[in-house]
């Protein structure tokens, strides 16, 4: 779809090539470099936004190729986990391990938190002022749609919009939110997690206590803390402000008028650019976008006896198990948003070609017309680039598929 899209674009402007204007441009210096791109150059024309749809193609094959990559790596060392080569079967080969230390009926109960992604609100004025030329670097303000970190004086403003939220140590342990990490319970409660001390009803996993808990509940994925919360919370104060050495979060949603500080734990939107850069800034900001492993809370019935080697064994494997797995989760998210995103800078490639070669053919602009020509000879090289790595990383997203739903079906 995206090559169909930019070789589309070369019927619409080929008459503007170089043919067009004959021996003068080679006795100007005015030359194609076929292999610009190939060679890793983006600046193949002069032109802004044209150049920028070329950096854009450069940065998501790069960011596409280093996450598959990732899958693949993350996915070779759960089959090994398992005892399998890779494209086996892993669901046969999971029980089958799993087996000689837990009830294989019962299976594992795993609970992910969703991996968190990282959008550079930088990274992305700075591909809107460099594509779109009416756009002056430090003028260009980028919005969060999710949440970010603000500054403490800003909390007022996003309290008044109703998207206020402290992560941190939770007031006097009472954590009103999600609690991720230790939870002591002394009197006895439920327990969102796993349970480290007694428990006064029965324990279906390990671990798992479908009653009362008294001591420490482990919300490893996070949860609801009956207790006190020494981990950490993410809470909303209501009408006070967050402690000194707590994170202030404000959620975009909320549309307050708030700067963030750092990275956005969503979308970064970049102010209105023109219809030619549109898809480039969001591809850019796209490939510098970071996702990080989730927690995970794994539970089991144990069929051998506690504290023996065969449960030695199973809190080994369980622990590198939680790794990988993790790690596949947060590649996967990010792969997800690559993949999106790589399927809009076909049509973003040849809107920028033709609208500025329409352009320039009517000023006169030999040089410019000359850099607008050589950009078009180079899309069929750019549709390939994006297309042969988004197919690479399609075909590991499917493999990754086939593990994450056998150890959803345990």
């Amino acid at each position: 779809m995206i090559a169909g899209g930019l070789i589309a674009g070369l019927s619409l402007t080929a008459t503007q090539g170089c043919d067009e204007v004959g021996n003068l441009a080679e006795q100007c210096g005015l030359t194609c470099d076929s292999e610009a791109f190939i060679n890793g150059k983006f600046n193949v024309s002069g032109i802004a936004e044209i150049d920028a749809f070329f950096s854009a193609t450069l940065d998501v094959s790069g960011a596409i190729n280093a996450t598959a990559a990732d899958i693949q790596a993350e996915l070779a060392g759960l089959y090994a986990l398992v005892g399998v080569e890779a494209g086996g079967d892993f669901k046969a080969a999971l029980d089958a391990k799993l087996s000689a230390w837990i009830d294989i009926d019962a299976g594992l109960q795993i609970k992910a938190e969703p991996a968190r992604c990282e959008a550079s609100l930088d990274v992305t004025a700075k591909a809107a002022a460099e594509c779109d030329v009416m756009a002056k670097p430090g003028s260009v303000e980028v919005t969060c749609s999710g949440a970010c970190e603000v500054d403490a004086s800003a909390q007022a403003d996003c309290r008044a919009a109703g998207g206020l939220t402290c992560k941190g140590q939770a007031p006097k342990f009472e954590c009103t939110g999600t609690c991720t990490g230790e939870c002591r319970i002394e009197a006895g409660a439920m327990c969102d997690g796993t349970c480290r001390g007694e428990c006064n009803g029965n324990t279906n996993f390990e671990g798992r206590c479908d009653t009362e808990c008294k001591g420490t509940c482990e919300l490893s994925a996070g949860g609801t803390c009956n207790g006190q919360c020494t981990g950490t919370c993410e809470y909303d104060p209501g009408s006070a402000d967050c402690d000194a050495s707590a994170e202030v979060r404000c959620s975009a949603s909320a549309e307050a008028n708030v700067q963030c500080k750092g990275g956005c734990d969503g979308k970064a939107t970049p102010p209105e650019v023109s219809a030619e850069c549109e898809a480039t800034v969001e591809a850019k900001a796209e490939a510098s976008v970071q996702c990080y492993p989730p927690s995970l809370d794994v539970s089991y019935k144990l069929t051998v006896d506690a504290g023996s080697d065969g449960d030695l064994q199973l809190r080994a494997f369980i622990s590198s198990f939680k790794l990988r797995y993790s790690a596949l989760l947060a590649a996967i998210a990010r792969a997800e948003g690559l993949i999106d995103v790589s399927a809009k800078l076909g049509d973003a490639g040849v809107a920028a070609v033709n609208s500025a070669a329409g352009t320039l053919k009517a000023s006169g602009d030999l040089k410019a017309s000359i850099g607008a020509a050589c950009a078009i000879g180079l899309l069929p090289d750019a549709a390939k680039l994006i297309t042969d790595a988004a197919g690479k990383l399609g075909g590991q997203l499917q493999a990754a598929g086939s593990v994450t739903a056998s150890i959803a079906s345990n």
